[in-house]
């Protein structure tokens, strides 16, 4: 048993934001180590997020972003070179290689938005709360005051 899923124990924990951690840890243990493409995770605001990645070289179209049960999937891969455009390099310094790069999302966080611009890859993210789940007030009777009193009536 190569994974073992803690996410039950989680949710018994009060006060952690855990989205950081999560994001930060790749779903997969053979992914551990994987340093390319480099990327940032800020957070933007109250409930929104920003997975920023440095994806130089690669096109929208050489891109996919999936998201699915709670983990976000970048892959990135450029398409074959054509024989009769080999280069010669001297030093290659920029990768193209291709890479999957796996984050896990905490309960409630969608992916918002995509856009890719100077070779960065900015992924937006927003945690929505369904309103069950929410917080509410509850009031509190001190039990003296004049309420509805229900009245069962015997059965014959």
């Amino acid at each position: 048993m190569r994974h073992v899923d803690y996410s039950p124990l989680f949710r018994s924990t009060v006060g952690f934001d855990r989205l950081f951690s999560m994001l930060d840890t790749l779903a997969q243990p053979e992914n551990n180590g994987q340093t390319y493409p480099p990327y940032n995770i800020e957070r933007t605001g109250e409930n929104s997020y920003r997975v920023t990645m440095a994806v130089a070289g690669f096109s929208e179209d050489d891109l996919t972003i999936e998201a699915r049960s709670n983990v976000l999937t970048v892959a990135g891969a450029k398409p074959e070179e054509s024989t009769e455009e080999k280069r010669e390099f001297l030093h290659r310094g920029i990768a193209s290689r291709a890479f999957e790069r796996r984050f896990q999302l905490a309960d409630h966080v969608e992916v918002k938005a995509a856009e890719l611009r100077n070779g960065l890859l900015h992924i937006d993210l927003e945690r929505e709360i369904p309103e069950a789940m929410k917080p509410r007030k509850i009031a509190i009777s001190n039990g003296k005051e004049n309420g509805k009193q229900i009245e069962a009536k015997a059965v014959n």
